[in-house]
């Protein structure tokens, strides 16, 4: 990452690292096997027969409990529809949270959908025991309840219940949630949009807000909202099965950031590293980005692909077992490098949410290499159209501006002058760049009228390449249009005049070239070209 920040550091603005989205499981530690369960209910509840009766009333009690908080609160209670994106259909009631600054649920989606449950048999032979029945575990279509909440320290997150034992539970969170409330209360200055900064007033301050976000922070929000919105069990309950939640990682996205100071490198960049990954990144160069040697024993995938997500944009994925590296542009404002995990096995990691600063560390070591990577082979020449952007018409508004052809003499002649004539205070008028353009190329005013001028000088002016001084009609370059005026200007006649000459018409013999420095640059321009064609027609 410090290659690439080096190489490109006059392109960005800021970099920063963070966690993006994680997904927590939350599991029962008293509740979680079969001869718990029987313990529970026998022990502690004093019921004789665990049977499927037992289980659908403590069901049936949960469900009574979220219909009442939902009327009690007024919170608005649906059942999610199908095609329909649920954060799409909240956005409404989330905004409204914000505007009011308040904190709580405010929307309640129910779901059905597979969740691990159990199921009770009758033995098939008879027992000691008449009221002995046989609990497993097993994957069944049952009510799950989405709830929409705004946390005072994560931001918005999404809890997921299920409604049937073991009541396993399922936190949707966003690191850049965390950053926003951290950034609010210390008053520091940021734009943000979506799922991202695009700006910020200390820099430093947003990366210690995001470095901030530990197992500790994360595990007191989920116990509080699972206290006040997961199953009940009376104080008798917790104390004798002594409840508590396990809460590990089921999916966790860690994401570098590259804030550009302009849009235009972004999508060039991005471009040109879908081209070098496609081919440059094999098996082997993944394998040593994530860390690891690849052997026969390897399971899971090993590619690259490019993909279009609904969004809209295009996504660079390279895949590695079940995790997956993947870059992106978005809002042509930021470039993202992302890992992506659904397994921290394949890391050997442990999924428990005490390990996340490991995880932080491994993943923070992984989009380096991937960025540094990216880095070098990115550090080449890389083709910019800008003849054909200045010579295709724009629209600003309402007004139409026809192209520049760079090679229109009367184009050349008025950048020449522009560029020769020096600065003026007040900037030229175009009576005053008229007269020098006839002086200097010693024309008649008949083979260059004034309204020609204007009209040159209208094109230039769209383009970005003058600008007038204030409300008066008088003119001077823009820095954009005195580097365009030099490129095209010198380059044209001192540069690509003699060494297309050169290549087309008549290539002098170097053993007697004069003893001049730049026809001896000339001569070397001559081989490099030929080079470069040998090469490619190879």
């Amino acid at each position: 990452m410090e290659l690439f920040t080096q190489l490109f550091g006059d392109l960005l603005a800021f970099v920063y690292h963070c966690f993006d989205r994680i997904v927590i499981y939350g599991y029962l530690s008293g509740l979680a096997r079969p001869e718990q369960v029987v313990h529970f209910f026998r022990n502690v509840v004093g019921v004789a027969v665990v049977d499927k009766e037992v289980l659908s009333r403590r069901t049936a009690d949960y469900q009574a409990w979220v219909e009442a908080f939902a009327r009690n609160h007024r919170l608005p209670i649906e059942w999610a529809e199908k095609g329909v994106r649920k954060e799409d259909h909240v956005l409404r009631w989330q905004r409204r949270m914000v505007r009011d600054d308040a904190y709580g649920v405010y929307f309640i989606f129910k779901s059905m959908e597979q969740g691990p449950s159990f199921r009770v048999s009758v033995p098939k032979y008879a027992t000691k025991d008449p009221n002995y029945r046989i609990l497993a575990r097993q994957r069944s279509r049952f009510t799950h309840y989405y709830f929409y909440l705004r946390d005072e320290t994560l931001g918005p997150m999404v809890m997921r219940v299920a409604s049937f034992f073991p009541f396993q539970t399922t936190y949707y969170l966003n690191g850049h949630s965390f950053i926003e409330q951290e950034l609010k209360r210390a008053q520091i200055g940021f734009r943000k949009t979506d799922n991202a900064f695009l700006a910020v007033d200390d820099v430093a301050a947003l990366q210690a807000a995001a470095d901030k976000l530990s197992p500790a922070i994360i595990r007191h929000r989920l116990d509080y909202w699972t206290l006040v919105l997961g199953p009940k069990f009376s104080t008798k309950e917790r104390r004798q099965l002594n409840l508590s939640r396990f809460y590990a990682i089921a999916q966790i996205e860690y994401c570098r950031n590259f804030i550009f100071k302009r849009n235009f490198p972004i999508h060039k960049l991005f471009e040109r590293s879908c081209e070098l990954g496609l081919w440059r990144l094999t098996g082997d160069k993944i394998a040593e980005i994530f860390g690891t040697r690849l052997n026969r024993r390897m399971r899971g995938k090993l590619a690259t692909v490019i993909d279009r997500i609904e969004h809209g944009h295009h996504v660079f994925r390279a895949y590695f077992k079940n995790a997956f590296l993947k870059q992106y542009e978005k809002f042509a404002a930021f470039l993202r490098n992302e890992l992506v995990s659904n397994n921290l096995a394949d890391f050997r990691l442990k999924k428990g949410l005490d390990h996340l600063d490991a995880v932080r560390q491994r993943f923070q070591t992984i989009t380096d290499r991937f960025a540094g990577f990216q880095a070098q082979w990115l550090n080449v020449h890389v083709d910019f159209p800008l003849l054909q952007r200045l010579a295709l018409p724009i629209t600003i508004g309402a007004v139409r501006y026809p192209g520049i052809k760079v090679h229109d003499p009367r184009v050349i002649r008025l950048l020449e002058v522009l560029l020769h004539s020096g600065s003026h205070v007040g900037g030229w008028t175009a009576k005053q760049i008229h007269h020098a353009v006839l002086t200097t190329f010693d024309l008649s005013d008949r083979a260059y009228r004034l309204n020609q001028l204007r009209y040159d000088l209208r094109k230039l002016k769209g383009h970005g390449l003058l600008q007038r001084d204030g409300s008066r009609y008088a003119y001077r370059l823009t820095p954009k249009g005195v580097q365009v005026g030099l490129l095209f200007l010198f380059f044209h006649k001192r540069l690509c005049g003699p060494l297309a000459n050169s290549r087309f018409h008549h290539r002098p013999d170097p053993q007697h070239q004069p003893a001049s420095k730049l026809e001896a640059a000339y001569h070397r321009a001559d081989k490099a070209i030929q080079q470069i064609v040998d090469l490619l027609a190879a």
